[in-house]
């Protein structure tokens, strides 16, 4: 499965910020010094709260529907598959009408599914499956963030990139397309209460810090046909 997501990757060592653009990418960005002592953070819009959802698609029953319209019935965009034509209509709802409840999406080549996850709205779901291509199958899943609001908590973290160093080494930042930003670290244990403490107990459940061993160098890249 291709996760499209905004990606960047810092290499701490270096004190490097690396920036990805907006198209099917995870993000991970950001670096500062700032004394961990008191930590101060400005306040990060929160989204509206939404009943009875989960972050982890696993944890809820996605809406589903099955593409109609004819293969030439979008532009074509980067891509003549119906599936990354599609995805690419997604991503101009994302950045336009429907910002405030898009969270993010992925697309799976071999089953030719497009999994999307957004605040519940009917007219995004009517607008997504109203303009899905024959052949493609839409999986609509349930969150309570949306994307705009979690670039803003990734930048804010990746803004901090080198604040803890001395206490654990933080090494990449980035959104997850399923509601969540995820920060990669080499000590979990020691960093998951700071970085959550860090930023509120309201941003805190957005927030996934697990192990990385080493921090990459990725540039965003556009997944092929097929």
């Amino acid at each position: 499965m291709r996760n499209r997501s905004w990606i960047a990757a810092a290499v701490a060592t270096a004190g490097v910020v690396l920036g990805a653009a907006l198209y099917a990418h995870e993000l991970e960005s950001g670096h500062a010094d700032v004394d961990v002592a008191a930590p101060k953070v400005s306040k990060v819009p929160e989204a509206p709260k939404v009943s009875k959802v989960s972050k982890v698609p696993e944890a809820s029953a996605p809406g589903r529907c099955v593409g109609t319209r004819p293969v030439g019935g979008l532009p074509t965009h980067d891509d003549n598959s119906p599936m990354y034509r599609l995805a690419g209509h997604i991503d101009a709802l994302a950045v336009g009408a429907y910002a405030a409840v898009y969270t993010g999406q992925s697309v799976d080549d071999r089953t030719q599914t497009l999994d999307v996850w957004r605040i519940p709205s009917a007219r995004f779901d009517a607008d997504v499956c109203g303009t899905a291509l024959k052949g493609v199958t839409v999986r609509l899943h349930d969150t309570d963030v949306s994307r705009k609001s979690l670039d803003k908590l990734s930048d804010r973290i990746g803004d901090d990139m080198k604040r803890w160093d001395g206490t654990f080494r933080m090494r990449e930042v980035g959104v997850n397309e399923r509601g969540f930003v995820r920060v990669g670290v080499d000590d979990p244990d020691k960093a998951e209460p700071i970085i959550k403490k860090a930023y509120g107990a309201k941003n805190a459940r957005y927030i996934e810090v697990e192990y990385v061993g080493q921090a990459s160098a990725l540039s965003a890249l556009v997944a092929p046909a097929g």
